[in-house]
């Protein structure tokens, strides 16, 4: 879409990326998932203090993808000691690409995919890797399709749930 632009998030927007993380995370794993392990993982992970404090981490940064004044997705990436595992200083963590529902199929994911790829070459990063859910195929061939190749799995908990994520890397 043309008229998408990508806009850095700050503390002071921490109320709309909680609302737009909570309703894309729920439009993307309430039918797989038991209404508790939802609950609990929006209430403990999207929380305003919790968003807040990765707001506050010099190693992340959000960005929402707009359509005039409407918030169409959300992109969160890591480096160095922020990411989630890997912690290499060659690398870069793409640890969230969340499209709401009315803009899927819009290439918005694209252009926040596009957003991680270029803070990487910038970064001049060795690499680019990020976990998907196995269950979550819709994303994996996204992922494969942008050159990413699966290299390991790590266990993410929803709730009680302990499910598996494909860890997958693109070397640039």
């Amino acid at each position: 879409m043309e008229n998408i632009r990508i806009d850095k998030i700050t503390e002071a927007d921490v109320t709309r990326l909680q609302q737009i993380a909570q309703e894309t995370f729920l439009e993307t794993f309430a039918h797989l998932n038991t209404e508790e392990d939802m609950n609990h993982y929006l209430n403990e992970n999207l929380s305003i203090s919790k968003l807040t404090a990765e707001l506050q981490n010099e190693g992340s940064q959000f960005f929402f993808a707009m359509d005039a004044d409407t918030i169409a997705g959300y992109l969160k990436v890591n480096t160095g000691r922020a990411q989630t595992e890997l912690k290499d200083s060659g690398g870069l963590e793409v640890e969230r690409i969340y499209v709401s529902k009315a803009y899927q199929g819009k290439k918005v994911g694209q252009l926040l995919f596009d957003r991680a790829m270029d803070m990487a070459k910038t970064m001049q990063a060795k690499y680019v890797w990020l976990g998907v859910w196995e269950d979550n195929h819709k994303a994996i061939r996204f992922y494969t399709k942008n050159g990413f190749e699966p290299f390991d799995k790590h266990i993410f908990k929803l709730g009680s749930d302990e499910q598996t994520d494909i860890m997958m890397k693109k070397t640039l």
